[in-house]
């Protein structure tokens, strides 16, 4: 038989036919083209699903479970979102509405949960009890496994791993605290560090890697101005990676997993971003005498995590 996960992002809505191996055998993707009405991406979503089932050469009776990762606070009993800022849901019963469109039950989960989930059932996490993903974006994202089951709080809203603070009265944070991880070490903030950097140092080749367009800088152009020896480049890069090995060191000091996954479009940095991270995080790991160190991977899914994740959410309520 066969599952189907719906990702439910900002940008795109995808959904993806998944076989009992964790192999994605079919897709469909629409734009989520915020903001608008809540009853218009429900009713794309019912379209992806539809479109994603033919595409795999099947049909509805062929998929045995149906899941949802969507941002925001999610009660999975009752399929409710009760907020999500970057959706413009409240109080939203997407359940409901999905099977109203579809004809189907849809389990539901918050988007990060459900990523953390599809990395630990068929990705980075696999074989452990308990792990956790963090996933570097447009903001940091978080999902925790503990002793094999997903952790979301007494009101479902645990989990927000990027705003815990690291820098007290710090940067502005959009949750509307100072200071949080995610206000310093998601790709957002990597991005505005490379930007003030560059205004800082005009001789800088960060600007010919951006072709003297301040507004064309991304994620990668401190690493690769570090890489062609730019001293600029590579204290935005020192830097980024010493917020980031506050805020791994924090979650590994309490909840100590066997792995901890580093996702999101940093994380293709590769070694050059984690063997720097793992030499600080290591020497300020509490249990550093202890001989059973928190692994600290890439994580092995990419986008296909949420899709997996959602898919097998049949399996957390069984």
């Amino acid at each position: 038989m066969y599952k189907l996960g719906i990702d439910l992002g900002g940008t795109n809505i995808v959904a993806g036919v998944v076989d009992d191996n964790y192999n994605i055998v079919a897709t469909a993707k629409v734009k989520t083209n915020l903001p608008r009405k809540a009853e218009e991406i429900v009713d794309d979503m019912a379209k992806v699903t539809f479109e994603a089932i033919k595409n795999a050469n099947l049909t509805p009776d062929d998929i045995d479970a149906f899941g949802v990762g969507t941002p925001g606070s999610i009660n999975p009993n009752t399929g409710v979102v009760s907020y999500s800022n970057n959706l413009g849901f409240y109080d939203l019963h997407l359940g409901d509405l999905l099977k109203e469109k579809t004809g189907k039950t849809f389990y539901l989960e918050n988007d990060a949960n459900a990523a953390a989930y599809g990395e630990y059932i068929a990705g980075a996490g696999k074989g452990t009890k308990n792990f956790i993903a963090v996933t570097l974006g447009t903001g940091i994202g978080g999902g925790i496994i503990i002793d094999g089951k997903l952790y979301s709080g007494s009101n479902y809203a645990g989990g927000e791993l990027g705003h815990t603070v690291i820098q007290m009265n710090g940067e502005a944070c959009t949750c509307g605290r100072l200071g949080c991880f995610e206000a310093y070490a998601s790709a957002t903030a990597l991005i505005r560090q490379t930007k003030q950097a560059m205004v800082r140092y005009p001789e800088s080749s960060m600007w010919k890697l951006c072709e003297n367009d301040i507004n064309k800088v991304n994620g990668r152009t401190s690493f690769d101005a570090m890489r062609l020896g730019d001293e600029a480049g590579k204290k935005v890069v020192d830097d980024y990676i010493a917020y980031l090995a506050i805020g791994i060191s924090n979650i590994i000091n309490i909840f100590q997993p066997e792995i901890i996954c580093i996702g999101g479009g940093v994380s293709k940095e590769g070694e050059t971003l984690t063997d720097p991270l793992k030499k600080t995080v290591y020497g300020e790991n509490y249990a550093r005498n202890l001989g059973t160190a928190t692994k600290i991977i890439p994580a092995k899914l990419g986008n296909d995590a949420g899709i997996i994740g959602a898919a097998f959410l049949c399996d957390l309520h069984k």
